[in-house]
């Protein structure tokens, strides 16, 4: 059992994380999509892991969602419990950056500063913030999962967009409205982002 106490010293490694990414002929990302439910988050991080997949690069792809159903099982949807989720999925994406990979991040993270203090584990340049800014009333008439629909009858409380804040990036990398673009436009755009990184 490890039993490393808090604030001890990081034990040093054999490979650096340029390394990992050196034998991967890549330069590794972190791309932060943020937005509503239902903005179009897993389609777009989905759509693009398809695209770098058939260039040859390494990636992984970290979706809210599915994170809820393990990693973060245990937690909640007040704004603590909302904070440590953040705190969680960014830890996770720094591990997977430093392995040399493409991390695509598809989580609503509503607060600005958990997805500032996750932009702060990356070094610059390397973290993108993309806002999927599809409007309320469009997610609400989409409602994949029927949470808006349970949300508005006041059967699901904290609710991102309703009874808990969602708050705009302030210097996304870039704004995609899913509304307004078709899937195959929105990604094409990230992917012209991340060339000209």
């Amino acid at each position: 059992m490890d039993e490393t106490p808090k604030g001890s010293r990081q034990q040093s490694q054999g490979l650096t994380p340029s390394d990992r990414a050196a034998i991967k002929i890549q330069q590794p990302r972190c791309i932060w999509l943020t937005g509503l439910s239902g903005a179009g988050k897993s389609t777009l991080a989905n759509d693009l892991e398809v695209e770098l997949h058939q260039q040859g690069l390494h990636t992984c792809l970290l979706d809210g969602d599915n994170l809820r159903k393990g990693l973060c099982s245990d937690l909640g949807m007040d704004a603590g419990a909302r904070k440590e989720n953040v705190r969680r999925i960014a830890e996770v994406a720094r591990l997977m950056f430093d392995a040399g990979l493409i991390v695509i991040v598809a989580a609503i993270s509503p607060f600005r500063a958990d997805r500032d203090a996750a932009r702060r584990l990356f070094t610059q340049g390397t973290f993108v913030e993309v806002h999927v800014s599809t409007p309320f009333d469009v997610c609400a008439q989409r409602d994949p999962k029927g949470l808006y629909r349970e949300a508005l009858a006041g059967r699901i409380k904290h609710f991102t967009g309703l009874d808990s804040p969602y708050e705009v990036p302030l210097a996304a990398e870039c704004v995609i409205n899913t509304h307004e673009m078709e899937p195959a436009q929105a990604c094409a755009q990230l992917l012209e982002l991340l060339q000209q990184q």
